[in-house]
């Protein structure tokens, strides 16, 4: 799509900025299929779409999509992911439709399981830069040994 094409779509949706896929794609360096993948999976869906059918999404669209980035390394499965970006929109909304004091007990309990996660994370990378760091030892010690530098 040419440039002059972009800026009449984005000018078609009231200069909201939206951005097609693939800029999304560039913005939260996720691939088109695995945005598309994410759509179907309920986690984040088009703001609208362009008179073509192209899918548009805004920049709201592009931090929802890079709070999943966050959520991946940590495990969570699709439907968590789901159940915690729901949590921060109903926390977002005014007025929060849900007891907000529910609401804060099921995000403290993400924000725990996330916590431990982290740790568990760190533990593994210990363990891992130990390990490099052997290995770079050893090659050292073996270059030195031959004479090497």
């Amino acid at each position: 799509m040419t440039e002059a094409q972009k800026s009449q779509l984005r000018h078609e949706h009231n200069g909201e900025g939206c951005m097609q896929i693939g800029d999304v794609a560039e913005r939260t360096g996720f691939s088109l299929r695995t945005i598309r993948y994410y759509e179907e999976a309920g986690l984040v869906a088009p703001a609208t779409r362009s008179s073509g059918g192209f899918r548009l999404y805004t920049a709201a669209d592009c931090d929802r999509l890079r709070l999943v980035r966050q959520m991946k390394p940590l495990g969570f499965t699709l439907e968590e992911m789901r159940e915690i970006l729901e949590m921060l929109d109903q926390l977002s909304a005014v007025p929060v439709s849900e007891d907000a004091e529910t609401l804060h007990e099921r995000l403290l309990g993400f924000a725990r399981l996330a916590q431990e996660r982290c740790d568990r994370l760190r533990e593994q990378l210990a363990a891992a830069t130990g390990f490099t760091d052997m290995l770079h030892g050893r090659l050292n010690a073996s270059r030195t040994e031959n004479g090497e530098r």
